[in-house]
């Protein structure tokens, strides 16, 4: 027998973890439609302003961040760059490549939903798991 056999403790645990990231999520595409953007204009947006250390972003890096393929990428990016989300600069380190950044309007969006993703998380419990992911990054 396998003394390493998962415990129904740890399937219930792991369920109501999955439950609160789908009704996050639920939440989160929502709210993102309800301010008149996608759910997909709204994950660009906050992996531009979440990448460390910066608010820019090249397609390259956007892409692996949002798990998409490059060219599905630069279509989005079209697509928020056309609604005044983001807009297109050239790479001063090189001139071949673009960086993506977000416009006033953009980062206002942005605000007003993070600050009621931030309430979200609340509601729902997530924050202890947050808080640990905040923590053992830092670390």
């Amino acid at each position: 027998m396998n003394e390493n056999k998962v415990t129904k403790q740890t399937y219930e645990q792991l369920a109501e973890f999955r439950y609160k990231i789908r009704k996050f999520l639920h939440f989160s595409e929502t709210a993102a439609r309800s301010l008149g953007i996608t759910p997909q204009c709204h994950q660009l947006m906050l992996m531009i302003m979440g990448f460390a250390g910066r608010d820019y972003a090249t397609p390259t890096e956007l892409a692996e961040r949002l798990q998409i393929t490059h060219h599905s990428c630069v279509g989005l990016i079209s697509r928020c760059e056309q609604q005044g989300m983001v807009y297109r600069t050239t790479n001063p380190d090189d001139g071949r490549s673009v960086l993506i950044k977000l416009t006033g309007n953009g980062v206002q969006l942005l605000e007003a939903l993070s600050e009621i993703h931030l309430q979200e998380i609340n509601n729902i419990g997530l924050q202890n798991e947050l808080n640990a992911s905040i923590n053992n990054y830092d670390a």
